[in-house]
């Protein structure tokens, strides 16, 4: 992997991690209602969740890109079209948050019941695999091996999602005011957004 497609690869994945969604959400509401301490269960159970679908999701890519170019031609250029769509939907967001107040997770749920939690949550959430399987075949070089590639991706995925679910969690009443404010919501959609049909593009191009 190059230093210049990881450079884009970082400030990409940290845009789409930081945009409210359930799993950023859920960080600030248990935050808030059970503390950071306890917020960590949920936020391992999300992080190795998320390890998870991106390890699935580049299999998956580099099985195709081997045994099938033609198809992961085709793929890419689904993919490119599909982030063009998610930029332009989170442009149209009118900035609502992810999550109510009902979802929240009470404080008698065990340490082990918030990993479970925040595993499934990452596991279970459909955005969560089409963000990889869109995003992630651009920054796989067939021409390098996987592994260290892998490596390489799943622990920039790993560290985006922890600090960004720290930010929210730690973030306490500051930051859901602020993220009550719908226009802040739209403006950090509207980022994530943008990089998106930046990366479609690239990727198409490509």
């Amino acid at each position: 992997m190059e230093w210049a497609t990881l450079w884009v690869f970082i400030p990409t994945f940290f845009f789409v991690s930081i945009t409210p969604g359930m799993c950023m959400t859920l960080a600030l509401g248990l935050g808030m209602s059970i503390g950071y301490k306890r917020t960590l269960w949920m936020m391992l159970g999300e992080v190795f969740g998320v390890a998870v679908v991106a390890i699935s999701a580049v299999l998956g890519i580099a099985t195709v890109m081997i045994k099938m170019p033609m198809l992961f031609m085709a793929f890419k250029t689904v993919g490119a079209l599909y982030l063009g769509y998610l930029g332009i939907q989170m442009w149209r967001s009118k900035g609502k948050m992810a999550l109510s107040n009902d979802d929240l997770t009470p404080s008698s749920t065990s340490n082990y019941g918030l990993m479970a939690q925040g595993f499934i949550t990452a596991i279970a959430n459909p955005k969560g695999w089409a963000f990889m399987i869109s995003l992630l075949p651009p920054f796989v070089s067939p021409s390098i091996a996987l592994a260290p590639q892998l490596i390489i991706l799943v622990s920039i995925i790993m560290l985006s999602e922890f600090i960004c679910m720290t930010l929210y969690a730690s973030g306490g009443k500051g930051l859901r005011a602020m993220l009550a404010n719908r226009n802040n919501v739209k403006f950090m959609n509207r980022i994530s957004g943008t990089l998106m049909m930046g990366v479609g593009i690239w990727l198409f191009m490509s």
